[in-house]
């Protein structure tokens, strides 16, 4: 047996957070003895030990910790690749509003910054296979939105989610607020959407403040970054093959391929969806769009087309059609819109 200073030596925790850990049901001591109080620690604790004190460094909460010390080892390594994963987020959304509030209070000292806006296109198609379109696509001055619906009311569902957010295209949206905002009008979709029975949608959707872009994204449909020839997604799919990818354990290849790649693991109501502010710049091109195009049409053939398309009509067109050409198997949307100053074009560089 090892006494408490010995075995908090051992495993480097301190005799205080041991005997915290005491009163938690956490990590009870070996034995107590009943005259002194004082506590005695068996060696095979030592594991158990090390682990909530890394599972501590990591900045785990105490009620989690219990969850992951109860479970096996495979168990308990996925339970940590998810709070990790959790962390990484939150850090994101830290970090880009901490860029938000340098780029805000770096403009107040600018003269005269350009005007900026969309120039935007929208459309949806049902494809060649599907005998109804399911999908949703909205462009507006300010938001940009798709939705593929599924069930008997998939497009019921996909259309009340894209209606909810609606209607902060009419409203002068600063970028302080819009995340508050976003956030309130999802939760109006997502009460939307619930009342189509056996049904839901993903959703992906950017509002423009007049400096940034904030992103709202549940599901399989993308969100993309055209900038200066280089494609960039800007999403992450919320599907069974992309956590199998994540872990490691499938291949992009292989994932194309996999019997279950449409598989959601989240969809609009079944959980909080991504929520975060974007950079934009002037010149920037972005495509929003549905599975429909992304799973049959090449990201290399995406990104040609949205370099060399001269306006988002253009682009929407060309995208959709490569679609079909490819077989057309699903409904297909596309949401493109180019950040241009005022008059159209993108500003020169002073």
């Amino acid at each position: 047996m090892l006494t408490i200073g010995a075995f908090a030596k051992a495993c480097r925790l301190s005799p205080k957070a041991l005997r915290l850990y005491d009163e938690l049901d956490l990590l009870r001591p070996a034995k107590v003895d009943p005259d002194t109080g004082y506590r005695y620690y068996a060696v095979e604790q030592l594991e158990r030990a090390r682990l909530v004190a890394w599972l501590r460094r990591i900045g785990m909460p105490l009620a989690r910790i219990r969850e992951v010390c109860a479970l096996d080892a495979a168990a308990a390594a996925r339970e940590v690749r998810a709070y990790w994963a959790r962390v990484e987020a939150e850090t994101a959304q830290r970090r880009d509003l901490a860029g938000f509030l340098v780029d805000h209070l770096t403009s107040v000292a600018r003269r005269d910054p350009p005007v900026l806006e969309l120039r935007y296109a929208a459309r949806s198609d049902p494809g060649r296979v599907r005998p109804a379109n399911q999908d949703t696509a909205y462009a507006g001055t300010r938001l940009l939105a798709v939705a593929d619906g599924y069930g008997p009311a998939g497009l019921p569902a996909s259309s009340a989610a894209v209606e909810a957010l609606k209607c902060l295209d009419a409203e002068d949206v600063s970028a302080g607020d819009v995340l508050n905002l976003l956030e309130e009008a999802v939760r109006g979709a997502t009460e939307a959407v619930a009342e189509a029975a056996e049904s839901g949608t993903t959703l992906t959707a950017l509002l423009w403040t007049g400096s940034r872009l904030a992103l709202v994204h549940i599901g399989d449909s993308r969100a993309y970054l055209l900038r200066e020839g280089g494609l960039f997604r800007i999403t992450h799919d919320h599907t069974l093959v992309q956590s199998l990818i994540d872990e490691g354990r499938l291949t992009p290849e292989e994932a194309r391929s996999h019997p279950q790649r449409a598989l959601l693991l989240k969809a609009l109501g079944t959980t909080a969806p991504d929520l975060r502010l974007h950079e934009a710049r002037p010149g920037d091109r972005y495509l929003l769009c549905s599975d429909g195009l992304s799973s049959v049409v090449p990201e290399d053939d995406i990104r040609r087309t949205l370099a060399s398309a001269a306006a988002p009509d253009a682009a929407v067109h060309t995208l959709i059609a490569a679609a079909n050409t490819a077989g057309g198997p699903d409904n297909v949307s596309c949401a493109v819109a180019d950040l241009v100053t005022a008059d159209g074009h993108p500003p020169h560089p002073t």
